[in-house]
C-alpha cells in the first residue's frame, strides 16, 4: 500500500486533486464537525474511515504537535491508517487549526488533555468492540503520554513520533533566559520568544514540504513560542521524566537519530524507564524531527514499521476476545485454539506467530 504522501507537492498535501477528490480516490469515509468543550470553547474535529467500515480493525486517536493541526499533511498518516482498516479520529488543540484559542498560546496543558479525554471517550463510545490506540506526534506525544498516564486500564497501544519528552540543546532559549522564564510567563506571559527557531526550519528535512506545511490555510503567523507556553511545555517535559516509571500501556516510540527539536535522548530515557512491559523504540539515524517531513521512501519505511505493530497488537487482542484468553501475546495462542476460528482469522492470526 503506498502512502500518501507520494502524491503531494510543495502546495498541497492532496497534490493536483481538491481535498474531497483525494478522499475520494484513496476510497475513504471523512466526518468533521466541532465540539463544545468544557471551557464553552469550538473545537475542530475530524474523522476518516474506510467506506467499506462493516469489519474496522481498531480506533486510532491522532494528536498532532505544537503549531501543528489535524489537516494538512498530518492527516496524510490518519488516511493511510484508515487505508489499513481503522476508524481514526483527531482534533485541532485549542489555538491550532480551526479550533478557538489564542493562536499558539498553552499557559497550562490541562485544558488541552481534558479536550481529547473528551472527545477520545466518545469516540470509543461510538465503537466499543474496537481495540483502542493512541498516536501523538512532538507536542501530541507528550499529550497522549499523560493521558496514558491518566488513563491507564483505557488503551491497548501508544504510538509516539518524535515526542517531545525534552528540548534540544539545539532549540531551547539560550541560557540564561531559559533560567528566566518563570519570570517572563509572570510579567509577559504573551511574549513571543524572538531568539528561538521556527519548530518547522528544524523539524521537515524535504525542503517542498517545508515550503508545503507553510502554505497550510492554518499555518500560524509566528511559530515561535510564547514566553507562558515556552515554560508550560519545560513543565511538561520533566513531569513525564519524573512519572513514565507508571507508565503501562504497550508502547512504540519512533524517533529521528538527528532531532533538532525533541531530545532523542529524553526519548531513550523514558523509554527505559516506563514500566509497560510491552515496549519498542526505533531510532532513525540520520532522521529529523517529523519523520514524514524525510524522503518520501523513509516515511514509507517508518509507517510500515508502525502499521505492523498495530496490526499485531490489534490481533492479540481481537484473537483473545474470541478466545476468551487471558493470552498477552498472539505467540501464546495453540495452533489448535486458532483453528478453532472463522478461517479468515486463522490466516491473519497464524501468519503473525
Amino acid at each position: 500500500m503506498s502512502h500518501p504522501i507520494f502524491q503531494s507537492n510543495e502546495n498541497s498535501p492532496y497534490g493536483d486533486l481538491t481535498r474531497e477528490e483525494f478522499y475520494k480516490q484513496h476510497k475513504i469515509m471523512h466526518k468533521q464537525t466541532f465540539m463544545l468543550n468544557k471551557q464553552n470553547m469550538k473545537i475542530f474535529t475530524q474523522s476518516w474511515q474506510p467506506e467499506s467500515s462493516n469489519q474496522l480493525r481498531g480506533l486510532v486517536g491522532m494528536i498532532h504537535g505544537y503549531t501543528s493541526e489535524s489537516s494538512w499533511i498530518f492527516e496524510l498518516n490518519a488516511v493511510a491508517m484508515a487505508k489499513a482498516g481503522f476508524f481514526v479520529c483527531a482534533l485541532d488543540q485549542q489555538g491550532h487549526g480551526y479550533s478557538e484559542g489564542s493562536p499558539g498560546y498553552i499557559p497550562s496543558i490541562q485544558p488541552i488533555i481534558q479536550d481529547c479525554i473528551q472527545y477520545f471517550d466518545s469516540a470509543r463510545a461510538d465503537h466499543p468492540k474496537l481495540p483502542t490506540f493512541l498516536y501523538g506526534e512532538s507536542l501530541g506525544g507528550a499529550i497522549g503520554t499523560l493521558i496514558c498516564l491518566r488513563q491507564k486500564t483505557v488503551w491497548n497501544g501508544l504510538i509516539l513520533s518524535g515526542p517531545m519528552f525534552g528540548v534540544s540543546q539545539k532549540y531551547k532559549p539560550v541560557w540564561p533566559l531559559e533560567k528566566l522564564l518563570p519570570l517572563a510567563a509572570f510579567i509577559a506571559p504573551s511574549w513571543r520568544i524572538v531568539i528561538t527557531k521556527s519548530p518547522a526550519s528544524k523539524s521537515y528535512k524535504e525542503g517542498f514540504k517545508r515550503k508545503m506545511v507553510s502554505k497550510s490555510p492554518n499555518c500560524l503567523a509566528s511559530q515561535k513560542p510564547p514566553a507562558a507556553t515556552a515554560l508550560e511545555l519545560l513543565k511538561v517535559c520533566e513531569y513525564i521524566q519524573r512519572n513514565s516509571h507508571e507508565l503501562e500501556v504497550p508502547l512504540l516510540i519512533l524517533q529521528g537519530g538527528e532531532d533538532k527539536v525533541c531530545d532523542p535522548e529524553a526519548a531513550k530515557l523514558v523509554y527505559e524507564s516506563a514500566g509497560s512491559k510491552d515496549k519498542t523504540m526505533k531510532i532513525y539515524p540520520g532522521m529529523w524531527h517529523q519523520l514524514i517531513g524525510e524522503p518520501n521512501e523513509s516515511v514509507e519505511l517508518v509507517f510500515n514499521t508502525m502499521l505492523s505493530w498495530l496490526e499485531y497488537r490489534q490481533q492479540t487482542i481481537s484473537v483473545k476476545r474470541e478466545l476468551g484468553s487471558p493470552i498477552t501475546t498472539l505467540a501464546e495462542i495453540p495452533d489448535v485454539a486458532i483453528r478453532q476460528l472463522p478461517p479468515e482469522r486463522q490466516t491473519n492470526s497464524l501468519n503473525n506467530l
